[in-house]
């Protein structure tokens, strides 16, 4: 019998190639829209269902926790359940989470260590740099990130640094480590950095990986850095059982260390690799292939690609030369009402692309004249939320009584008596023994804090932190009375997928409509799993009894307006709701909770189903997204390709090889924001830009004419008046 006679119909010559070889490690390029998730999860399906693999030994890899479940339910719909148990879907951060929380002895952890998320590793950040710039801390804070993904520890790090700016950074990387193994806590990037490092010092632990992950599936692989190829090496070792998808035509995240040369290193590293292209397109019609095919054919070609596709020929693509971007933004809103109308189609079928997220604003203003609603990508993250990250502090502090972030925070907010002078004064003491805020708290003397007030408000918060301690570890049952209260209750349990906060819709009106509509559940009872992995029947209880022990409410409605605080009391709410839900969903301890809380905020924002509304969104954010009618503002040069860099005027070969990488990276994010359209495409440039406060002329970008395409006749633009507007478009939408 055919080995793939029982795959699903429909894989066309080329993918049933990549989902079937099995002789050693395959390189499948996957150029857009050519269907290869389908390939990824059917070979999954093959690998359980006809080869033998048991699910605990097959590990799929990509980068967002949506791409993952995404993998995941379409695997589930195509193998039978009993075959998946121990399947492993995800990203590489949470695979380097889960390698942690078995290996955390050999990486100098405790079992309880915390997850620094992005806002409290840039205040560690901050402190160290003592500056309140925020472009050079961030600048700062990228770099050291960009040497960790480089696998450069500070002594590495010390040995390429140039410049003295560089220098100051090795200098707050030194000590930002120091803190973080004070706090007995990693950032995001150790995620990756810490295992990579493991798994390549240690050949005994090396082995027991690589018995446990047998076949290695990884997306996405043009966007992986140093750390992911070295982690992805190590778990193959020289059975290299792996497939690798990716497409070096849409990397583009050089800014944040991928490097697209580990597509090409993959052939020195395995000389044996097999390369498979998918070159058949499912997404675009015709038209829209060839000017992406022309755009990327400037770039030097590691491998070389053609889509194609049998969608036909489809609509011309229109250029069109706007005379201001307010101009441009009226026109598309215009525009966008007249096809909706025409085309009978949804709003949400419509997309505007852009290069920066500063382009949003008067396109944003466009939109709401015509009250079209619309929804931004890149919108703030619930888990970024002030009260949200208040309620996690104390969770976190629960965890891990070390984390000085989630100590100051819990701390003092809401204020309990624990102001600036106390911190200053247990962080002295902290310093010079060695330990925590939290074990100077614990048994804090007069030597410290000289005034009775200030130890009693330190001991009255210590009591209450060991109060649900206490009760984190217990089955349940009797329980150790509140100080100040008579509550009882066990602890909580957790689920990867958060309740559903995106980027706000904004109505017709204008005004943001919020995504999670209705009151807040009343009905917030749960099962739970405690610290020891211990069911009990009381999170609910639990939950209800700290937020109750924080006085959060009456914190919000004291120091916000009434609206506010209604508002962010829902959000509090809604997120207790969620966890008291899925706390009889999976069996996880509070630490892993914690540890699963911090990994979500950092991942991603969490999602919902698509409001109909036109989506706003940066190039970069819209990767791996499609919409049927396109359009693609701001072509011009400076913007896109983007001006970026110091080295505009410098002629050294260094300096203009560095550009050259520029301009590639940024026709590869072109080439991305052709291929996000299905059936139209419509690109535009200004004439003049507002730059500040002044008005700059602009010049097509250079990636319109490689598109080989003529552009239409300027059209009557310029004439912005509101009334004069909205009656074309009422003219339009009568005939």
């Amino acid at each position: 019998m055919d080995p793939g006679s029982t795959l699903p119909q429909g894989l066309n010559a080329r993918q049933r190639e990549a989902v079937l070889y099995l002789d050693g490690p395959c390189l499948v390029l996957a150029g857009a829209g050519s269907g290869k998730t389908r390939v990824i999860t059917q070979k999954m399906a093959y690998l359980l269902r006809e080869c033998g693999y048991q699910a605990r030994h097959v590990v799929a890899l990509t980068f967002t926790n949506k791409a993952a479940r995404e993998m995941n339910e379409r695997v589930r719909a195509l193998v039978d359940p009993r075959l998946l148990r121990g399947l492993t879907v995800g990203t590489f951060h949470s695979l380097g989470l889960r390698f942690l929380r078995e290996e955390y002895a050999g990486a100098g952890l405790k079992r309880g260590f915390s997850i620094l998320d992005a806002t409290d590793a840039q205040g560690i950040v901050q402190e160290l740099l003592a500056t309140t710039d925020r472009a050079r801390l961030r600048a700062v804070q990228q770099t050291i990130s960009l040497w960790k993904n480089a696998l450069l520890d500070p002594d590495g790090a010390a040995r390429v640094a140039q410049g003295p700016d560089e220098a100051e950074a090795v200098r707050v990387y030194r000590s930002y480590e120091a803190t973080l193994r004070a706090y007995q806590s990693v950032d995001f990037d150790d995620l990756i950095r810490l295992p990579a490092r493991m798994l390549a010092a240690d050949e005994t632990l090396r082995a027991r990986w690589q018995a446990r992950v047998q076949y290695l599936l990884v997306d996405e692989y043009q966007d992986t850095n140093a750390c992911q190829y070295q982690l992805v090496r190590m778990l193959c070792g020289d059975r290299a059982m792996f497939t690798a998808v990716g497409d070096d035509d849409q990397a583009i995240y050089a800014w944040r260390g991928a490097t697209v040369e580990n597509l090409a290193q993959l052939g020195r590293d395995y000389p044996s690799l097999r390369l498979i292209k998918l070159e058949q397109n499912y997404r675009s019609v015709q038209r829209i292939l060839e000017a992406a095919n022309r755009v990327i054919g400037h770039n030097p070609k590691t491998f070389d690609k053609t889509l194609w596709s049998e969608l036909g020929a489809g609509e011309p693509i229109v250029v069109t030369p706007m005379d201001s971007d307010l101009a441009e933004a009226e026109s598309i809103a215009m525009r966008l009402s007249a096809a909706r109308f025409e085309r009978q189609a949804q709003w949400k079928d419509f997309a505007v692309l852009y290069r920066g997220n500063h382009q949003a604003r008067v396109m944003e203003q466009a939109l709401r004249t015509l009250r079209i609603p619309y929804t931004i990508s890149g919108g703030q993250s619930f888990f970024d939320k002030a009260e949200i990250r208040d309620v996690l502090a104390w969770l976190r502090l629960i965890a891990n009584e070390d984390e000085d972030p989630a100590f100051i925070r819990a701390a003092t907010t809401p204020r309990r008596g624990i102001g600036q002078g106390t911190l200053q004064a247990l962080g002295t003491e902290a310093a010079r023994r060695g330990v925590s805020l939290y074990a100077v708290a614990a048994d804090v003397s007069e030597a410290v804090l000289p005034a009775g007030r200030q130890r009693e408000a330190v001991h009255q918060f210590v009591r209450l932190v060991d109060h649900f301690q206490a009760r984190a570890a217990r089955r349940g049952g009797a329980v150790p009375p509140l100080p100040g209260a008579d509550v009882q209750g066990d602890l909580l349990a957790f689920d990867p997928d958060p309740p559903a906060f995106d980027a706000d819709p904004v109505s017709v009106a204008g005004e943001c409509s919020p995504a999670v509509t209705g009151a807040p559940s009343a009905g917030l009872a749960g099962a739970a799993v405690g610290v020891d992995g211990l069911r009990g029947d009381d999170a609910g209880r639990v939950l209800d009894d700290l937020l109750a022990a924080m006085n959060y409410e009456r914190h919000l409605y004291d120091t916000l307006d009434e609206r506010q605080a209604q508002s962010r009391w829902a959000n509090v709410l809604e997120l207790l709701d969620w966890l008291k839900r899925k706390a009889d969903e999976d069996d996880m301890t509070l630490l892993e909770l914690v540890q699963h809380v911090a990994l979500v905020t950092m991942l991603e924002r969490a999602d919902d189903e698509e409001p109909d509304a036109v989506k706003l969104s940066t190039l970069h954010a819209s990767k791996g997204l499609e919409y049927p009618h396109v359009y693609l503002i701001g072509v011009e040069e400076g913007l896109l390709p983007h001006r970026g860099g110091d080295d505009e005027g410098d002629v050294s070969e260094a300096a203009v090889a560095a550009r050259a990488r520029r301009i590639e990276e940024e026709r590869r994010l072109m080439y991305v924001g052709i291929t996000r359209a299905q059936r139209t495409l419509r690109v535009s440039w200004c004439r003049k830009r507002r730059r500040g406060r002044e008005d700059t002329i602009c010049e097509p970008s250079r990636f319109i004419a490689e598109m080989g395409l003529q552009a239409e006749a300027p059209r009557p633009v310029g004439d912005t008046d509101p009334d004069r507007t909205l009656d074309r478009l009422k003219a339009l939408l009568k005939r």
